[in-house]
């Protein structure tokens, strides 16, 4: 059975863009130590995610479950087919959701060139979603929580 959304996740699609901008920078700052590479992967995977998310609710007004990469992919490709494009490397990405955090008898080992790569095309995609609802993380203001 599916989790399903807590009442609190944000119905505000710029959120969830907001959000995939963030678990990238914190791949980024990962870079400096070789023991996070395959964190970097998992955070990849969840900025994916997050942009997904963020771009099916914009389109759809609906806020979609799941941490499925390609499928989310298939989903947003029914209103625009150029992230076909990107379902092989969704399909790759997919693996970190859980490989990346828990230990296994066999390990993913990231090295610093696959983790930069993988950085820069997880980057490339949540540019292109972005480029699409036209969201601009700099001009992006947090809502205020209340009593503030």
């Amino acid at each position: 059975m599916a989790r399903g959304y807590r009442e609190g996740d944000s119905k505000r699609y710029f959120d969830w863009l907001y959000y995939a901008a963030i678990d990238l920078r914190a791949a980024k700052l990962l870079l400096d130590d070789d023991r996070c590479y395959n964190l970097i992967s998992f955070h990849c995977q969840q900025s994916m995610e997050k942009a997904l998310k963020g771009y099916l609710l914009w389109r759809r007004h609906k806020l979609y479950d799941g941490h499925n990469l390609p499928w989310l992919c298939k989903q947003a490709m029914q209103d625009d087919e150029h992230f076909r494009s990107w379902i092989p490397f969704a399909s790759e990405v997919n693996g970190y959701y859980i490989e990346a955090r828990y230990p296994a008898d066999f390990l993913l080992r990231l090295d610093e060139e696959s983790a930069t790569d993988l950085i820069v095309k997880a980057n490339d995609f949540v540019t292109f979603v972005n480029s699409l609802v036209k969201f601009d993380f700099q001009s992006y203001r947090q809502r205020r929580a209340a009593g503030e």
